[in-house]
């Protein structure tokens, strides 16, 4: 049982190291790694960073809509900033009154 468990191992080892077996294969291995250090993470962050405030900006602009639409006249229905941190949405609301309504049972 150990045997072929140890060979797979080495089959492993040598797919790994396979691309380090000449001079020019190596250099590409560095030139590889210093390109993605160099180009591909640094602009990983600001893309992440980018897709966040999208989706932020089209969910405040849905709530602004819901709210315009509405015709009402109090914005703390629809987004309190006087809230924790995402409690103010609107939905988040009606979900914790809903909660709070079955916890306060009498």
């Amino acid at each position: 049982m150990a045997s072929p468990i140890g060979e797979l191992a080495i089959v492993a080892h040598k797919f790994i190291t396979a691309p380090q077996a000449n001079p020019q294969s190596f250099c590409n291995m560095i030139k590889l790694g210093t390109f993605c250090r160099t180009v591909v993470w640094p602009c990983l962050p600001p893309l992440m960073m980018y897709q966040y405030i999208r989706g932020k900006d089209e969910d405040m602009y849905a709530i602004e809509v819901l709210y315009s639409k509405s015709g009402s006249k109090e914005h703390k229905a629809f987004y309190d900033t006087s809230r924790l941190k995402g409690s103010g949405h609107w939905r988040m609301q009606q979900d914790l009154e809903t909660i709070r309504a079955a916890a306060n049972a009498e």
